[in-house]
């Protein structure tokens, strides 16, 4: 059995996420997952854990520094049922700017996002890179992926442009879809937190939140919390 519970505790250890917690929740052995905007595995190595060698996590990020550290921790716990990807997800296929903001003098990789859609593009500072960008749907058509039962998706701000890349897949496996909602990033490309959201509800997904140790339902954005899970299979 791969063992992956060092990568998974370090994975936590630096991250603050309490919705980490409500993953096993979701995720089982054998399941097919997604990890779109992965950084340095923060949920790559705990989903890896959950579906075991039977299931699949296809990470994606676009930055050059994360995803090497990512890929050396893939390789380094010897998950070859992670599949690591150095590109951006998005729209359509291409090629994009992607900004990289800096603070002190240093890349913030938390706050990189794509410049294709930025309606106010805020501090010009930083470094302006060109990264490959794949839709959902391109990737699971090419990679024969059969099924996709989960998705997370933190993209500072571009979580609806991924999942309009994704929709023939959305609409046919109906995975659950853990999401970044924040008005200060959704505010660079002229969207608001109901942009995101309503699309999903009128597709029969409901939305949770990570609350004393289970996944509640909830009606309303709290600007206090990050993420949200729309789903349509928890009850």
């Amino acid at each position: 059995m791969i063992r992956l519970s060092t990568a998974a505790m370090v994975a936590r250890t630096l991250s603050r996420e309490s919705e980490l917690r409500g993953l096993s929740q979701l995720v089982g052995r054998g399941d097919v997952c997604l990890d779109i905007g992965a950084a340095y595995g923060m949920y790559t190595f705990p989903l890896a854990r959950l579906v075991r060698r039977t299931g699949q996590v296809h990470s994606f990020e676009p930055l050059r520094l994360p995803y090497q550290i990512l890929e050396s921790a893939r390789q380094a716990a010897g998950a070859r049922h992670v599949i690591t990807t150095n590109a951006a997800l998005g729209p359509s296929n291409g090629r994009q700017r992607l900004r990289l903001p800096y603070r002190f003098g240093l890349p913030n990789h938390g706050w990189a996002h794509l410049q294709v859609g930025v309606k106010r593009p805020g501090d010009s500072g930083g470094k302006t890179l060109e990264v490959p960008v794949y839709t959902i749907d391109h990737v699971c058509e090419t990679r024969r992926i059969p099924w996709v039962d989960f998705m997370k998706v933190d993209v500072e701000g571009f979580e609806s442009a991924v999942l309009e890349g994704g929709r023939r897949t959305i609409e046919r496996h109906r995975p659950n879809l853990l999401l970044e909602i924040e008005d200060r990033h959704l505010d660079k490309y002229g969207m608001s937190a109901a942009d995101v959201t309503e699309p999903l509800l009128r597709m029969g997904y409901r939305m949770y939140i990570w609350r004393r140790g289970h996944w509640q339902r909830t009606d309303a954005i709290d600007h206090r919390r990050r993420n949200y899970l729309f789903s349509s299979r928890l009850p």
